[in-house]
């Protein structure tokens, strides 16, 4: 059998899951966290069983080697076949996921200034699992590569084309593996060619994009030359007038790097409720009657209405509007909400589907006599499987 190893690697952890690419079957998967803290934790899954261990130490490497351990106690090592690996920024170089070698490093290493603390991390994990396997295939998939069939009218900033030319200036997009699995699934729910749908894809979690998807492929989406354009999201702020920049570093005294972490990581629905990035949380505030936590989602809520009415703009027609990522396949209210705002396109929400899916089904929450809105589970650990056994193939 072959397997698929995909890693998924960020600057203080390092997630993998073992895919059978045949059935789609998660043999094992797991979470390396807090590696550089005084002790750094394993946690596995494996046969409906969940182990927390201690690593021997910290950073990557011996994380890499716990993981590698943890698969050879279970008897699952040696059906590693190959390694796909989650890249954040792959800027103009990738229009799809790739083998690695020398010259893919390169350019991963060249996009480090679109993504500096994404790619870094990336490449961390990419070394660590190349050195424990050495002589396996070892393919890239990168978050930007599905965006890159957008026309350039989409992708395009308003500044000077120099910037574009020597600089890469423009809109990528993230988040392309969870899309474009879900669009694939939507098409299934609704009995079409991917090919004949138009969809918009909104994967709402600690980070949120949203996506509009004509015929399987990315025409437009909201986050842009970073991560930080686009929704409201955990603590990111999303879209905001960018002189507040320089506003900020008037009022407040604070240069860019402080006025970009404040934008990155104290804003968003922490920022608003003053109180948590977690919507599970802001919900029970809500009802509390938390008045922080109630215009936290009202906000992230109105703002994901107007960014599907965008989406519109260059797909004609919607065939389903999809909720993916952690708020978006568990958040009844948020769901609900959102459609409310939506009247105009005649979204008529059904309370009973709506309640029914929570923490993992896959269907339709809205009546039969109106547009579809669809829940959808993502599973980008098994698109990156997919693909690099599509790649090796």
């Amino acid at each position: 059998m072959r397997d698929t190893l995909v890693i998924n690697c960020g600057s203080s952890s390092l997630k993998f899951a073992l895919i059978r690419s045949a059935t789609q079957e998660t043999l094992a998967s797991g979470l390396a966290e807090k590696l550089f803290e005084p002790e750094p934790v394993l946690t596995v899954k494996h046969a409906g069983a969940k182990e927390t261990v201690k690593l021997s130490g910290q950073g990557h490497s011996i994380a890499m080697q716990g993981i590698l351990d943890a698969l050879n106690t279970r008897g699952l090592l040696s059906e590693v076949a190959n390694v796909g690996h989650r890249v954040v920024h792959g800027g103009e170089f990738f229009k799809s996921a790739t083998v690695i070698n020398e010259k893919v490093l390169e350019a991963i290493e060249q996009c480090i200034p679109l993504a500096p603390l994404h790619n870094p991390a990336n490449l961390l994990g990419i070394q660590s699992a190349m050195e424990a396997f050495p002589d396996l295939p070892h393919v890239a998939v990168f978050d930007t590569a599905f965006h890159q069939t957008m026309p350039e009218h989409a992708y395009r900033y308003a500044v000077p084309s120099s910037l574009y030319r020597e600089h890469g200036v423009r809109r990528y997009g993230f988040h392309g593996t969870s899309h474009q699995y879900v669009t694939g699934r939507a098409a299934e729910l609704l009995g079409k060619p991917l090919a004949d749908t138009c969809l918009i894809s909104a994967h709402l979690g600690n980070g949120c994009s949203i996506t509009a998807v004509k015929g399987g492929k990315s025409v437009d989406t909201s986050m842009g030359m970073t991560p930080l354009e686009g929704l409201v999201m955990g603590t990111r702020s999303g879209d905001i007038d960018p002189n507040l920049h320089q506003f900020m570093a008037q009022a407040l005294n604070l240069n860019v790097d402080q006025v970009t972490d404040l934008l990155n990581k104290k804003s968003g629905l922490l920022g608003l409720s003053e109180r948590s990035n977690d919507m599970r949380e802001l919900e029970e505030a809500r009802q509390a009657g938390h008045a922080g936590a109630t215009l936290a989602i009202e906000v992230f809520c109105y703002r994901l209405a107007r960014y599907v009415a965008a989406m519109a703009v260059p797909l004609g027609r919607i065939d389903a509007l999809i909720f993916t990522g952690g708020i978006g396949e568990n958040s009844r209210f948020v769901r609900e909400n959102t459609l409310r705002h939506l009247g105009i396109f005649g979204f008529e929400l059904d309370a009973e589907r709506n309640q029914s899916m929570v923490g993992g089904p896959s269907g339709q929450i809205t009546t039969d006599r109106g547009p579809v809105a669809l829940v959808v589970g993502t599973n980008e650990e098994l698109m990156i499987a997919l693909q690099t056994e599509k790649v090796l193939s």
